[in-house]
């Protein structure tokens, strides 16, 4: 079984691997700009230093809370925190559409870490834009997650299924399919499940996460 400590590792390294673009367009913007004289030109660079910069800022606010210990020090987390993160990932792509169906007012943090790990997943299927809808809503003592992504070309790899229902290998798992171990983790740890189902041009992703004392923040 993958410690604790292992876990943590690959997710570093997932989240090296999404911040290395952003923050190397940053660096090279820096280095157009000292280089450039023309003041249209440099009034552009410091427009893609400025999204970039954005991108960065977003992807680690995303990370923090989809992977770290955000929130604060209470069981519950607002819903508008992952509202915002995912808007925040989807405004700059006029590729994708955001369509949030959350009328709580706050989710447990496992489950939140669930929604949005799922809803990257979702995203990252979504090779030629789409709309990803979120739901989530908390009913006979669970919250019940629903993540659907759809557009011309859903791809979806059958590696991070294997890790979602927990048929993947410790010794084959990596950056890439940390975060679905970590959903298939949380899911257990709280007494639920995650299940999926994926066609040419659709990708749906659900969770069930039972509140109880076996919560943890």
């Amino acid at each position: 079984m993958t410690s604790q400590t292992d876990l943590a590792a690959l997710l570093c390294s997932r989240l090296c691997h999404d911040m290395l673009s952003p923050v190397g367009a940053l660096n090279n913007g820096l280095e157009l700009l000292a280089d450039e004289s023309d003041p249209a030109m440099r009034q552009r660079c410091l427009e893609l230093l400025e999204q970039s910069a954005r991108t960065s800022a977003n992807k680690l606010k995303f990370f923090r809370l989809a992977f770290g210990a955000a929130g604060g020090f209470g069981d519950y987390v607002p819903s508008e925190e992952p509202h915002e993160l995912l808007t925040s990932l989807t405004a700059d792509d006029e590729r994708l559409t955001l369509e949030w169906s959350v009328a709580e007012p706050s989710l447990a943090k496992p489950a939140v870490k669930v929604l949005l790990n799922l809803a990257a997943i979702g995203l990252d299927s979504l090779v030629r834009g789409g709309t990803l809808e979120v739901g989530a809503e908390r009913t006979n003592g669970a919250t019940e997650i629903a993540i659907r992504a759809s557009g011309p070309k859903v791809v979806f790899d059958a590696v991070i299924g294997k890790a979602l229902s927990g048929e993947l290998a410790d010794e084959d798992l990596s950056g890439r399919t940390a975060p679905a171990h970590m959903i298939r983790q949380l899911t257990q740890e709280q007494g639920g499940g995650v299940q999926f189902a994926h066609t040419a041009d659709a990708l749906v992703l659900g969770a069930v996460l039972p509140e109880g004392e076996g919560m943890i923040g």
